[in-house]
């Protein structure tokens, strides 16, 4: 079984209603490295998964979420440089662990530059879940 993956059982996922209106925003809105990634999982693209962009869960909003794998993909750019920042992802890590949400953090450049290991990663932990 895959070291990645939790042990958990597949459950409903939290959502909050109130987020819904910034998750549109933020969809609408979206960096060059977001846009560049979609592009990429986009009607099932990677291996027939069908991911989810600024998807809310509990009470937060991931950049990128698929259910079946249960895997979140945040991206990270010019505004993950503070530690209040910081302080808010590793809370947003911790209650995806405990959601039994895997979670993946990319920077910008590592997308911009380099999205064929972005992608590998992505692959290599769907590979897993296959298994």
């Amino acid at each position: 079984m895959c070291p990645l993956l939790t042990t958990m059982k597949r459950k409903a996922i939290p959502y909050n209603p109130k987020l819904k209106v910034l998750a549109r925003n933020l969809r609408n809105n979206s960096t060059k490295s977001e846009i560049a990634l979609w592009l990429c999982l986009r009607d099932k693209q990677m291996m027939g998964y069908d991911f989810h962009r600024q998807k809310p869960i509990d009470n937060y909003i991931v950049d990128f979420f698929c259910y079946e794998l249960m895997l979140a993909i945040e991206l990270d750019g010019v505004t993950h440089g503070g530690e209040q920042v910081f302080a808010k992802d590793i809370l947003k890590e911790e209650r995806m662990k405990e959601l039994g949400i895997a979670l993946f953090r990319f920077n910008d450049y590592e997308v911009l530059n380099d999205i064929k290991n972005v992608l590998r990663a992505i692959e290599g932990f769907a590979e897993c879940a296959r298994e």
